[in-house]
């Protein structure tokens, strides 16, 4: 799933230690995230937009990897 943590991780200069320590996760788990490799739970996702001061609606891009899921679901049909 597309997101932005790192993104905003980046530009908040934050390391990923940091932003792990903060959020209560290790720094694979933030590694993982922003790789795409792992979906967080919803109560990970929320500490994570606030940390960011953002929704997770736009932390997770979810409008955006909605339309793709339905693209491939089409797909199916």
């Amino acid at each position: 799933m597309k997101n932005r943590v790192r993104e905003l991780r980046t530009a908040a200069g934050m390391t990923q230690q940091q932003l792990a320590e903060l959020v209560h996760v290790s720094s694979r788990t933030i590694i993982s995230l922003e790789k795409g490799q792992y979906n967080p739970s919803l109560l990970l996702a929320y500490r994570l937009a606030l940390v960011f001061g953002t929704t997770v609606e736009d932390l997770y891009c979810l409008a955006e990897n909605k339309e793709l899921e339905d693209r491939d679901n089409e797909n199916w049909e």
